[in-house]
């Protein structure tokens, strides 16, 4: 790991210059600000649009509402976002020469990926969490506050199941010729879990599963199976990491 800080500081330069890092964060907070907001109103404006054959079709709102939004917006956009943030990570570098370069100078390929991993890693959590922050500050408005330590791990949840989808989009980096493969493998890697999904022993195991614990997790319920598919996801992440350092290690850069 020679080099790992420099690296890293690199890393985060490279996020801010390129507008990557507050473009996250601001895509973050309006989905952490706009889901409680959703949740709250959309009975009335339903009501509003529909007319009266649409009164009483849907029930009052409550607070868990609004997590539940929180999890399907961040489903929605925020995996798309751990992608983006993933897919040139490593292929776009190669692609330029970059990573060749900086292989020439007394840096370390594990620390070149490791300072990648915990810049995406970190990025997503922060932007996670400010997600959660908004979202119970605006739950707690609206409707009623929740557990503060429910909302930690229900944002710690919703972390593990963007890194999964950031974590097998980074290996694609790794591996394959260019970011627009790699991207694509991520998309595709969405869409199996979707249909993985339908299962109902495996659903639970799945990252898209972790949305459905983090709503438990919020309103202080903990789900049954909860250690089981943390582990799942941990193991998923560690699987992806250790074969892009390995593909790595062996490439002719």
């Amino acid at each position: 790991m020679q080099g790992f800080g420099l690296l890293l500081r690199k890393e985060v330069r490279e996020l801010v210059r390129t507008m990557r890092l507050p473009v996250v964060l601001i895509v973050f907070a309006m989905l952490g600000l706009i889901s409680p907001v959703f949740a709250r109103y959309i009975r009335e404006i339903v009501e509003a649009v529909g007319g009266a054959q649409f009164q009483g079709a849907i029930p009052d709102p409550v607070a868990r509402d609004a997590i539940a939004q929180l999890t399907k917006n961040v489903g929605q956009f925020g995996v798309l976002v751990a992608i983006l943030l993933s897919m040139g990570s490593v292929a776009a570098e190669k692609d330029r020469g970059t990573a060749a370069f900086l292989m020439t100078k007394p840096l370390g390929r594990g620390a070149f990926l490791g300072a990648k991993v915990a810049s995406i890693g970190s990025l997503l959590a922060i932007a996670t969490m400010l997600a959660g922050v908004l979202c119970w500050t605006y739950t707690a408005i609206l409707f009623e506050p929740l557990p503060i330590a429910g909302l930690i791990a229900a944002v710690g949840l919703v972390w593990l199941s963007l890194a999964v989808f950031a974590a097998v989009t980074f290996l694609a980096s790794v591996m394959g010729p260019s970011a627009l493969v790699a991207g694509g493998i991520g998309l595709a890697s969405l869409m199996i879990a979707g249909f993985l999904s339908i299962i109902p022993g495996l659903a639970q195991y799945l990252p898209t599963g972790l949305w459905g614990m983090a709503e438990e997790l919020a309103i202080g319920s903990v789900p049954e199976a909860l250690g089981s598919a943390v582990a799942a996801n941990l193991a998923v992440i560690a699987a992806a990491i250790g074969l892009a350092w390995r593909s790595f290690q062996r490439q002719e850069l």
